[in-house]
């Protein structure tokens, strides 16, 4: 097959990210980009990028091989998903956690009904982080898994944080306790909370006359996201959070220790140190948007996770090729 036709679907930091990402892979091109937004007010990652708007999706939709859904979790993708996953085969990076099975379920139901094929909540957590929690349950079944994010900013905690009323800006940090990582890398296998493993910093620029103690109190109560967490917000300026806050770091573990049947202690460890968040993740959303594209070719349609995915479908190479050079 030919080089597959990619579409982005929302043009924000994941969108910018996609785009550079399939400029590095060989099978693909980029088709064009769509946007809520009016269209002449983007710059195209590349002159021959068509960017068009979000109302003429449909008119494509014989044109693109997959459609790499952009959109926020809290309020974009829940819509959106679904919606989509009916006339594309879609991958998305959905991460609210505690809401992934409803939201398999309804993309599921209507990717089967499309003939279409979607790959859900991909990225590295949820994504690569679940398969080494996976792997590390499946090798070491005595034991308990440990996740840790951080320190860093979170795209979709910034992303809801957004979304309170009164917040015209906002980034959010996530940072792991150290005393927390050391005692699980220990093999101590400690019992730990939420709140004993992570705090969570909010940066935040208020719209004109927004009350910041009502913008505290709706941060810090939000379930899913900041609840469970001990959580700080400070008000900065729109200066300060261009000037200190335009990088988007992240990264963290994935820690699985246990005990093999001989009684000796094991403790497997999986790191990820990102410069930019939305770039990696976008990284991981285009090589399965190739995975999606080979799985619709197949015939084999619905939603699907990392989970599911064997992992030679990921890589542009022959599997002949990966055998001999990766085993």
């Amino acid at each position: 097959m030919g080089q597959r036709r990619i579409a982005i679907a929302g043009y924000g930091n994941l969108g910018r990210g996609v785009a550079a990402a399939v400029g590095q892979n060989a099978d693909m091109t980029l088709h064009a980009v769509f946007t809520r937004r009016d269209p002449s007010t983007i710059d195209p990652p590349t002159p021959q990028t068509p960017v068009l708007p979000w109302d003429e999706l449909l008119d494509h939709r014989d044109e693109v091989d997959v459609l790499v859904l952009c959109g926020g979790s809290k309020d974009d993708l829940p819509q959106q998903g679904p919606e989509l996953a009916a006339h594309f085969t879609t991958v998305d990076s959905f991460d609210t956690h505690a809401r992934i099975p409803e939201y398999v379920a309804a993309v599921d139901a209507a990717a089967r009904a499309g003939g279409n094929t979607s790959i859900v909540a991909v990225g590295w957590d949820p994504g690569m982080f679940s398969l080494n929690r996976l792997l590390g349950e499946a090798l070491l079944p005595e034991g308990g898994t440990y996740t840790f994010w951080g320190p860093g900013l979170s795209q979709g905690h910034s992303d809801a944080l957004r979304r309170v009323p009164g917040v015209a800006a906002g980034v959010q940090y996530t940072v792991p306790s150290p005393a927390a990582i050391d005692a699980v890398r220990s093999g101590s296998r400690p019992e730990l909370t939420t709140r004993e493993k992570h705090t969570r910093e909010c940066y935040v620029v208020l719209e004109d006359g927004a009350d910041a103690a009502e913008v505290e109190r709706a941060v810090v109560t939000m379930p899913h996201y900041f609840a469970d967490y001990d959580t700080t917000v400070t008000v900065i300026s729109a200066e300060e959070l261009a000037r200190e806050h335009a990088d988007m770091p992240h990264g963290g573990f994935v820690i699985r220790s246990g005990t093999t049947g001989g009684g000796h202690d094991q403790v497997v460890e999986y790191r990820l140190q990102l410069g930019s968040n939305p770039e990696f993740t976008a990284s991981v959303l285009v090589a399965y948007a190739r995975a999606a594209a080979r799985l619709n070719e197949r015939g084999e349609t619905g939603a699907l996770t990392v989970l599911d995915v064997a992992p030679s479908l990921l890589s542009p190479k022959p599997v002949d090729q990966l055998r001999a050079e990766l085993l």
